[in-house]
């Protein structure tokens, strides 16, 4: 990620951002507070409720106008190379501190508005993956809270993963449209350059097809088709479509002023710059098509002055300025004073038929490794999987061996014991091996293996193995504890009670559900395994 410190415009403004963002969830709290002492019967306490109600809100107002004002900043995502129309950026959604690893911490909420950055947020979504799988278990939450704000500035807070991931989505689509609107569009690189970081900015549509129920409303489908129809209506400037999804009564009130001004400016600029294209390309009436040129560059300006934010924009004044001068000085040349023929009403510019493509988001062009690698293979040791302490066995040699048959690689597995040999130690089938003698091993094929066991001195071997529990050995174990000690049972039912209640909190998901059951099939032949059953995969010491 790029210095968090650094002064640039817009560090500036994420960091105003941030702080507003801060402050509206501020207010909020104190708002349903103030609002849950309205239950009292103390008249007196109501009016004092009531007048620091008034001050709450009156605060929120100001602050979200404050927030609109910074989400309709627009310039310090455009380059200053060439005057070009400017194009709709989105900020990052920011977030707040995780006791994770410091480094991709701060990366995270600062990536650098170029391919490393994406880069960077494509590898933390793609480790994102290997820690679903080890430390998520699908019906029972860890109490790691998400947070995230949103366009609204109203802050949201999930306690699953899934949450997380549509939010790094988010930003990635966000950090694409900043790549697309700082590029130079007056020259035929830039213009590709562009087209392709807003088309891959489309991809919001992936997060819309692979997400459901979000928390918020930026999250939300219809604001999701929102975006994608805006990306896709900067790469084509066609904008009529997206106007018309700005202008529906759920996202009216959501988008931003000047979004939507800016949007219909466009689609009026657009509009004239075709009729000005056809009568420079025309013979026939030339004169009809500068005509309603004329008309929409004056209806563009008009809109563009009745929104202030984009008032105090330059470049696009500038911009609408030269087209209409460069119409009306077209339309002059051919205005003559003897003309009295009544000017024709030119007919529309029909549509494109070409349609610009959506490009998905393809994370595997960023290779990552698992950070949790150490813990061992990811197929085994994970969250669907219920695994026992660690023991620690120590094995003397007898005149049979250790009496243990092993198989499997990545980790080892012990297949059979002889009774009364190894058993009695503490070894069970079933039994994964995880070190030797000290030496970790969940990596170690069967070969490496056995050759530790083969290397032990006289005084025996030290394994540490772990047991991987069965659903049915959990429920076994459940009633041990409630027929021996009933308030120990009393207080795993409260116990249960609460997780049941927890999980209800996981409202944010993936519409695909994982497998929650592939570890426990491949292993549950293990327990039932006979010692005399011996397959060429396996081997007796």
């Amino acid at each position: 990620g790029c210095d968090p410190f650094a002064q640039t415009q817009r560090s500036k403004l994420q960091h105003r951002r941030a702080r507003i963002n801060q402050q509206i969830n501020k207010e909020m709290r104190m708002r349903a507070g103030a609002e849950n002492l309205f239950a009292t019967t103390n008249n007196k306490v109501k009016e004092t409720v009531a007048l620091e109600l008034s001050f709450v809100n009156s605060n929120l107002q100001l602050l979200k106008e404050e927030l609109e004002e910074l989400n309709s900043n627009m310039e310090v995502y455009q380059t200053d190379e060439a005057i070009n129309v400017p194009m709709i950026p989105l900020g990052l959604k920011e977030t707040k501190e995780v006791d994770f690893t410091v480094s991709i911490q701060q990366a995270m909420r600062t990536p650098s508005r170029n391919q490393a950055g994406l880069e960077l947020l494509m590898e933390y979504y793609n480790q994102m993956y290997y820690l679903d799988q080890r430390f998520f278990p699908l019906h029972r939450n860890l109490g790691v809270h998400f947070h995230y704000d949103s366009l609204t500035g109203v802050p949201s807070c999930q306690r699953t993963l899934a949450f997380e991931k549509g939010s790094v989505l988010f930003n990635i689509g966000a950090l694409y449209t900043q790549i697309g609107a700082r590029q130079d569009r007056s020259a035929p690189a830039g213009i590709d350059k562009a087209v392709d970081a807003f088309q891959r900015a489309a991809s919001f549509n992936y997060l819309k097809e692979n997400f459901c129920n979000a928390p918020s409303l930026d999250m939300s489908s219809p604001s999701l088709c929102m975006l994608v129809r805006l990306m896709v209506a900067q790469v084509s400037d066609v904008y009529l479509l997206v106007l018309q999804t700005m202008t529906q009564p759920l996202m009216k009130d959501y988008v931003p002023f000047s979004w939507a001004s800016m949007v219909q400016v466009k689609s009026e600029h657009f509009r004239a710059l075709s009729h000005y294209y056809a009568a420079v390309a025309l013979c026939d009436h030339t004169k009809a098509h500068l005509r309603r040129a004329v008309i929409r560059h004056e209806e563009a300006m008009r809109v563009h002055s009745l929104c202030k934010i984009l008032r105090k924009m330059d470049i696009l004044q500038d911009v609408l300025a030269l087209s209409h001068k460069c119409s009306l000085d077209k339309y002059s040349e051919l205005d003559r004073e003897d003309d009295f023929d009544e000017t024709a009403e030119a007919p529309e510019i029909q549509q494109t038929h070409q349609k610009p493509e959506i490009t998905p988001p393809n994370f595997s062009t960023v290779q990552v490794t698992d950070i949790f690698q150490k813990l061992g293979p990811l197929s085994v040791f994970c969250a669907r999987a219920r695994w026992g302490p660690v023991h620690v066995i120590c094995l003397q040699r007898r005149e049979g061996g250790l009496g243990l048959t092993l198989r499997g690689d990545s980790p080892v597995l012990v297949a059979g014991v002889v009774p009364g040999g190894c058993a009695a130690a503490g070894l069970r089938e079933g039994d994964y091996i995880v070190a030797v003698d000290g030496q970790d091993c969940k990596w170690a094929k069967h070969a490496e293996v056995v050759q530790m066991l083969k290397n032990c001195s006289d005084r025996g071997v030290e394994l540490s193995v772990v047991t991987l529990h069965s659903h049915d050995e959990e429920r076994r174990a459940a009633m041990l504890s409630q027929s021996s000690d009933k308030e120990n049972s009393r207080q795993y039912l409260l116990g249960g009670t609460k997780g049941q209640n927890s999980t209800s909190l996981l409202n944010w998901n993936r519409k695909k559900k994982r497998e929650g059951s592939g570890v426990t099939k491949r292993l549950g032949s293990t327990f039932s395994l006979s010692f005399g059953s011996i397959r060429d995969t396996e081997a007796m010491y």
